[in-house]
């Protein structure tokens, strides 16, 4: 099984405006299907009730590693912790990056998603396999955020 998810889509948006998709907490929440209640920030806990249907009772949280302005935004997860009687704390999250990188048409974004050999071995599978089509899914929804 692979490690790590790598996915990638040429938006039709400058750099600037799919910064402010992916790191203004109101914004990303919007397109992730997130409520989240504070501006992110390096080294804090973003945290947020799920509004995808059929995951309203989900706690999103992930803690945000990096923000460099118009290039890359990335935090650490517990991939597909949407069981409410798991403690998934004593796991080691994965890492997500969202890279940008100017095109002539917009806006290439790159989301990697790696640390998967570190998931416990009775949920690896599953978790890659759900976040594999999540980011597809993801990726879909920020294209018409920010088209």
């Amino acid at each position: 099984m692979n490690d790590r998810i790598e996915k990638s889509i040429e938006l039709k948006a400058p750099v600037s405006r799919v910064w402010r998709a992916l790191t203004d907490y109101r914004e990303f929440g919007e397109w992730f299907r997130v409520k989240l209640g504070a501006p992110f920030e390096p080294g804090k806990l973003a945290k947020g009730r799920i509004t995808h249907p059929g995951y309203e009772h989900v706690i999103w949280q992930a803690t945000i590693k990096a923000i460099e302005p118009e290039h890359l935004f990335s935090f650490t997860w517990h991939p597909y912790a949407v069981d409410a009687s798991v403690d998934y704390e004593a796991e080691t999250p994965t890492l997500v990056e969202f890279r940008l990188e100017s095109t002539p048409t917009g806006t290439l974004l790159r989301i990697t998603e790696t640390g998967f050999d570190k998931v416990p071995s009775g949920r690896r599978a599953e978790a890659f396999r759900m976040n594999e089509g999540g980011w597809a899914a993801q990726l879909e929804n920020i294209r018409h955020h920010v088209a």
